[in-house]
């Protein structure tokens, strides 16, 4: 099965029958994390009934919408991993970060008949490639294959960035980043290329969003720092985003939260909209914006493998995006 990069076009709009012609209203462009995607191709098309406002989303991975939202070939980017300050520097127009959603990261696992419950050591050794026949796992006997990103991506630095502090060994030999170098396994590129390896390869173990967990897929459960273990469900990534405190940047994490419930691999994601220059399109930007911020939206996340934003972030969002200007 071939995975493209997956884009909102205003054609697919019209195919499915959302939103008005393509000169109708205002037409944004933006780039970035697949982590997301599915919920921000959701929301887009809602935006284009609703608001008459048409978004071209390509979900290309982190690292390429970062260095797209650089170089100013988008409208906005997307990323799963808050904007650098040497990266942020690099943009004269200025940078507005805001978090989108939230989101639990799974470990995907393709081996009918097993119910995975990973201790935090283990999900470091799988991907460490020193576990590496199921049966260590007490599962039916069988060689693990791992898959991972093959690409620049938040939701590796995300993964890796809780793989460290589960694991001494993982951070002395690995660490974390938006590419690592991989000990063991093969390489998908974005959410959808590791949820299509893992898919066609019985026997396979991988990390994705939540939202990419479909079909022949399990998520398995993983020991907390409490001691729990947790699925990544809604209740699991609500307990874990509670704990992360936002910084002047509305950037933030916990990569192994405290909370007895919390799922212990949870991340937001970002928009990286332009402070200034924005010109005609100022308005339309914000009005996408806050439209996905608003109740309606956020509360499709959980149907689609989301967490939703709450109370205090969801506040520093919307103050956020008051702030893009022409």
């Amino acid at each position: 099965m071939t995975f493209a990069k997956k884009a909102l076009t205003l054609t697919t709009l019209a195919a499915l029958g959302f939103g008005a012609s393509a000169s109708a209203g205002p037409n944004l462009n933006g780039a970035g994390a697949s982590f997301p995607a599915p919920l921000y191709q959701r929301w887009f098309a809602d935006l284009a009934k609703a608001k008459d406002i048409q978004v071209n989303y390509q979900s290309v991975g982190s690292g390429a919408g970062v260095r797209q939202f650089i170089a100013g070939t988008v409208d906005f980017g997307a990323t799963d991993e808050p904007i650098k300050a040497s990266d942020a520097a690099k943009v004269k127009r200025g940078v507005v970060q805001f978090p989108a959603t939230g989101g639990t990261i799974a470990i995907a696992y393709n081996k009918p008949g097993c119910s995975l419950k990973l201790t935090q050591k283990q999900v470091a050794d799988i991907f460490l490639g020193t576990i590496r026949d199921w049966k260590e796992l007490k599962c039916a006997p069988g060689k693990i294959s791992v898959a991972h990103r093959s690409d620049g991506s938040g939701t590796t630095f995300s993964f890796t960035n809780s793989l460290s502090a589960f694991s001494p060994a993982w951070k002395s030999k690995v660490g974390e980043g938006k590419s690592v170098n991989w000990p063991v396994g093969v390489g998908g590129k974005g959410n959808e290329g590791v949820a299509g390896l893992l898919t066609n390869t019985p026997g396979s173990i991988g990390y994705i969003s939540r939202a990419f967990v479909k079909g022949s897929l399990q998520s398995a459960a993983v020991q907390n720092k409490a001691g729990n273990f947790v699925k990544p469900d809604l209740k699991g990534g609500t307990a874990a985003l509670n704990s992360i405190k936002l910084d002047a940047d509305l950037a933030g994490e916990d990569p192994n939260p405290a909370g007895a419930q919390a799922y212990p691999i949870t991340t937001l994601t970002w928009i990286l909209a332009y402070k200034t220059g924005n010109g005609s399109k100022a308005g339309a930007i914000r009005d996408a914006f806050l439209y996905i911020l608003s109740p309606k939206p956020q509360g499709l996340a959980d149907d689609l493998g989301y967490v939703p934003l709450r109370e205090g972030i969801l506040k520093s969002a919307k103050a956020a995006v008051a702030k893009i200007g022409s």
